[in-house]
């Protein structure tokens, strides 16, 4: 037996010599220091990025070209990814109500998955039409209805993007018994109240112009 076996009363390893099996951690993917420049420089390039295509400044060269039929669907399909969304957003909170620690990661990391998914193809979408459809509504639904809802959904959308960016690179960023004595938490229900509301309005917005008109 090794001296370090006497000192620790042979509990660094086992009957047969071998050591102790260590106890798996999670793994820190970000670096603590590089999380919020990372949150900065992410969100300033996502923001930019769909503000230029809204704007019709990303020439429509810039993405491949696409039949008619599928940018036609792109709306319908992204309205089925915001459900889906607002389902694993509302399951991942419950989770971590009830303790659940690894049932809140997959759902919030599945969250941000169709988020993504959600902002590529509503991207793609703008780039390749040279900007947002035009709403086909009488002007007093325009102005009093379709205008506000679009506002505070487009308001509640940038807002959630620092937001949503640092909360998940703070998760990678520490292991989950230190999590809890972060900010994780408080912007986490911050981050996911308002990815509810936006995603909630964005539907409205979806059916105001492809369902009333």
């Amino acid at each position: 037996m090794s001296a370090a076996d006497i000192t620790d009363g042979g509990k660094s390893g086992d009957s047969n010599g071998f050591p102790a099996p260590v106890e798996p951690r999670d793994m820190e993917y970000v670096p603590r220091e590089r999380v919020g420049p990372l949150t900065a420089i992410l969100s300033v390039v996502s923001l930019v990025i769909v503000f230029a295509a809204a704007g019709g400044q990303i020439p429509q060269s810039a993405v491949p070209g696409a039949p008619a039929w599928m940018l036609d669907l792109i709306p319908h399909l992204n309205v089925a990814i915001s459900v889906a969304a607002i389902a694993t957003i509302t399951l991942g909170w419950r989770a971590i109500r009830r303790g659940e620690v690894e049932r809140h990661r997959i759902a919030m990391i599945a969250s941000f998955g169709l988020f993504a998914a959600f902002l590529v193809f509503y991207l793609y979408r703008l780039i390749a039409m040279g900007g947002p459809q035009p709403f086909p509504g009488p002007d007093a639904i325009y102005q009093f209805v379709y205008l506000p809802l679009l506002a505070v959904h487009i308001f509640l959308a940038v807002v959630c993007v620092p937001l949503v960016y640092y909360v998940i690179l703070l998760a990678f960023a520490h292991p989950i018994e230190e999590l809890r004595r972060t900010s994780h938490a408080r912007f986490g229900r911050l981050a996911a109240s308002l990815w509810l509301i936006s995603f909630t309005l964005g539907i409205a917005v979806y059916v105001l112009l492809y369902v009333v008109y």
